[in-house]
């Protein structure tokens, strides 16, 4: 499986592609991470994000939670992967995934003031209005069937 995370990280022709999905992961691993509980429940959402938004298969999406997962372990700063997603995702795709963001928040039933500041960070970075950001909790919170 490792050899098949590398073959995917070094192709050239997918290496940009491969940075935007990577970060991706980041990004969902750390929101879940933030109450310090990394949950089956929360795993199970971002396979389901990851794989819906990048079409990915289920073996792809295993390596990519796994090199999610190293990459989050190892990072200092939210910076080089939001930037990733600042410069290749479209404005309505930056503001789906700030949706995506609440979605992992909120599947352990629970959303933490961590997860929520991160999000809030977040969004700042990848240019998320507060307004769009709010938006897209409350259509979240409408798909499960909750209310602020």
């Amino acid at each position: 499986m490792f050899d098949q995370l590398m073959r995917m990280l070094k192709s050239p022709e997918a290496s940009r592609r491969s940075d935007l999905r990577l970060s991706v992961a980041v990004l969902l691993l750390e929101a879940a991470r933030q109450d310090d509980q990394f949950d089956s429940a929360e795993r199970a959402v971002i396979a389901q994000l990851l794989t819906r938004k990048f079409d990915l298969t289920p073996d792809e999406c295993s390596v990519l939670l796994e090199a999610g997962e190293v990459r989050a372990a190892q990072m200092v700063q939210l910076h080089g992967h939001t930037s990733e997603v600042f410069e290749q995702m479209t404005s309505e795709e930056r503001v789906g995934m700030v949706e995506m963001l609440w979605e992992v928040a909120y599947a352990d039933g629970v959303l933490d003031p961590e997860e929520d500041l991160l999000i809030r960070r977040v969004a700042g970075l990848i240019h998320v209005t507060d307004r769009e950001r709010v938006v897209a909790r409350q259509q979240v919170l409408t798909r499960l069937g909750r209310t602020l």
